[in-house]
């Protein structure tokens, strides 16, 4: 680092200061002035950087640099004369011109801030949302109108994928036709109507650099359009609303009179047409205060009241709302809602997450599609084991379709009436995973509830227990899991009784767990029990010739799930799609052709290279990362594949900003997962935060 004589503490030498301030190349040593009292000593003291009014009392050996900022001729030529042969003087001049350039610097930055906040206060003024992307879908502009409309918040969105946030966005598709789109009506995901016209942004040269949209919420529409609407256009809406609806409505007039019910009305409370119908609006109350009345006399509404009616006795929560047209009170609404079916609707819930949580398992071999040898011994080893008792551990990339063929495994076994409890191992931390595996007595840890908690290695008791990334168990788990596999029971968390159970354990993992071994985060002893019958499910860059099938299998899929009708794929794009190596695996061909149907035009019935085209990076990406892999005899092939998977990992990583969120995601891959292979390659420091 040089050290800096700084000679003359006025305005160029304030400006010279400031400067050297933010460099970590060279270091101030001193600041002199004949006036003590200059604006560049004062700012020197506070920096704790010495200070004279002799510049000669600090011209050592130790001083690589002068700056002469005083502009005297005189003192200049005497800094020349008396400094050592490496000390380099900087003449006055160019103090100077460093400060009008500050004195420049600031002044645009000063206009630049307050055109910005111009800006900002139109954008921001306006009652439209406004949003604009970039060329990469980004989020770019997002008004105050924008954040109230959509639910988010300006400093979440910028810059984020447009998608992520608002799916039924059709800026994309603007932004990929370069094609306006004018008064086009959209729901948003909060069930908003908004109608949105979208503009591709072009620059001078006619290079596309974004896509903006302007949207108004509609309901200020309906709205107006309500203010302007008589009593009577008001009645035959409600009618044909209310007669359709599953909740109990009702309808009084300004003087509190019935004169609307619908059926379910009539269902929850049990009084008829003719017992509400120009009756006073406490006819149906049993037990409680008339929401209608009191809506009627402070015209605001009421939620949320609980309230028992009809003869009966009926517990219900109302909602009211007064009916205001033209300024005028002409009645209101009142919307019913049966306490007891709500009750009943949380019963069946709590007992359907019951249901889905031990639910059968859902595929058999019949829906593993493949043709390929790899596949089809894979499929023959799966078979051959489902008839055994032995523990299965099931290897390969991720997105191969492990879980579907632990499903087939349960399924085909003689446990398949029993029950197909399944477990992600690095979903769950440590303490969770193990009370959620072995279950736990009552009092084991503060929150535990009362009676204990039964363990999922319980509840698959003479069924089947699939374990997916199992690499990531801590050693204690491991420990705990080895006693299952050779004692056959399980001590809950806190107890010391052990629990027989008879378990069928399937294992799978994407993790090398002989390196796990070598470097003791894995235990030999439970390698050698899970790997009694191991099957390897090869990767689909191993077995393209079953791609066409497996693209069929998804069409058909994603049409039930989108309501389309796409028919298959032209001969170009299977080519297409067959010259890529699916890092991904499965899962990464069925997020492009789902991809691919959701930008289809509904007339076109075959996906074509174009509607895939995003995919050509990808292949590009993975050809680069082909060249720089290079063969050599003193590597094996563990070694090359921990070289290749590395390499894929840095730049996906690059591609996504150093976002580890979405390079899981686009890897296909689980966040923990993400983060053991980090640190397992040395990219853990390197990665963006």
């Amino acid at each position: 680092m040089q050290r800096v004589l700084i000679v003359g503490a006025g305005k160029g030498g304030v400006a010279i200061l400031k400067i050297l301030q933010e460099t970590e190349m060279m270091e101030v040593a001193a600041v002199v002035d004949l006036n003590e009292d200059a604006e560049g000593i004062l700012l020197a003291k506070s920096l704790n950087i010495k200070t004279g009014t002799r510049w000669e009392d600090f011209l050592t050996q130790q001083i690589d640099i002068v700056i002469e900022a005083t502009g005297n001729t005189e003192v200049f030529k005497s800094i020349r004369e008396k400094r050592s042969k490496k000390t380099v003087i900087i003449p006055g001049s160019v103090a100077y011109i460093t400060a009008k350039l500050m004195e420049e610097k600031e002044t645009l930055i000063s206009k630049l801030k307050n055109e910005s906040y111009k800006q900002d206060l139109i954008f921001n003024s306006t009652h439209d949302g406004m949003v604009a992307i970039d060329e990469y879908e980004r989020i770019i502009l997002f008004n105050k109108s924008a954040e109230r409309m959509t639910g988010f918040n300006k400093k979440e969105v910028l810059g984020k994928q447009i998608i992520d946030f608002i799916p039924s966005s059709k800026l994309p598709r603007v932004l990929h036709t370069r094609t306006m789109e004018v008064n086009q009506e959209v729901i948003l995901e909060n069930g908003k109507k908004i109608i949105s016209t979208r503009i591709p942004i072009v620059n001078e040269s006619g290079l596309l650099i974004g896509a903006f949209s302007v949207f108004k919420d509609i309901t200020e529409v309906v709205n107006l359009a309500e203010e302007i609407t008589n009593l009577k256009e008001i009645q035959t809406m409600l009618q044909a609303i209310i007669h359709s609806s599953d909740d109990a409505i009702s309808v009084v007039d300004e003087d509190g009179r019935g004169i609307l019910i619908n059926p379910a009305y009539t269902r929850i409370t049990g009084l008829t047409k003719e017992e509400i119908i120009g009756h006073p609006a406490t006819a149906d109350i049993s037990e409680g205060e008339s929401m209608h009345m009191k809506v009627l006399k402070t015209r605001r509404p009421v939620r949320g009241v609980q309230l028992k009616v009809g003869p009966n006795k009926r517990d219900v929560v109302v909602n009211v709302a007064p009916i205001i047209v033209d300024g005028k009170l002409k009645g209101s609404v009142g919307v019913i809602h049966d306490m007891s079916e709500i009750r009943q609707l949380t019963n069946e819930l709590n007992r359907a997450r019951q249901i889905i949580r031990t639910l059968e398992a859902k595929y058999s071999f019949e829906d593993i599609i493949g043709t390929s040898d790899e596949m089809e011994f894979a499929v023959e080893q799966a078979k051959l084991g489902a008839k055994t008792p032995a523990t299965v551990l099931l290897r390969g990339e991720s997105g191969t379709g492990k879980e579907l063929f632990a499903h087939a495994i349960h399924n085909a076994s003689d446990r398949k009436y029993n029950k197909f409890v399944r477990v992600n191992c690095a979903a769950l931390s440590e303490s969770l995973l193990e009370s959620e595996l072995f279950g736990y007595e009552e009092g084991a840890f503060s929150g535990a509830k009362r009676g204990g908690k039964t363990g999922l290695f319980e509840e698959a008791n003479n069924g089947s227990i699939f374990l997916d990334e199992i690499g990531e168990l801590s050693s204690n788990t491991q420990a705990k899991l080895l006693r299952v596999l050779q004692e056959n029971e399980i001590i809950r968390v806190g107890g010391t009784k052990p629990i027989p159970i008879n378990v069928r354990i399937i294992a799978a993992t994407n993790v090398n767990l002989e390196k796990g071994i070598a470097n003791r985060s894995f235990r030999e002893d439970l390698y050698y029990r899970l790997n009694r019958m191991p099957i390897h499910i090869p990767p689909l860059r191993m077995r393209k010739q079953d791609i066409p099938a497996l693209c069929q299998h998804l069409i058909h899929k994603i049409n039930q799930d989108y309501g389309r009708n796409v028919e298959g794929l032209t001969k170009e794009a299977i080519n297409y799609l067959t010259s890529y190596d699916w890092p991904g695996n499965v899962r990464e061909l069925e997020n492009v052709i789902g991809r691919a149907i959701i930008f289809m035009k509904f007339n076109e019935v075959l996906i074509d290279v174009k509607h895939i085209q995003t995919l050509s990076s990808s292949v590009e990406n993975m050809n680069v990362l082909d060249e720089t892999i290079k063969i050599t005899k003193d590597k094996s092939l563990s070694e090359l594949i921990e070289d290749y998977e590395g390499k894929v990992l840095s730049k996906v990583l690059k591609e996504n900003d150093g976002n580890k969120t979405l390079t899981a995601k686009s890897l296909g891959i689980s966040l923990r997962s993400l983060y053991y292979k980090l640190e397992k390659y040395n990219l853990a420091n390197n990665s963006m935060q």
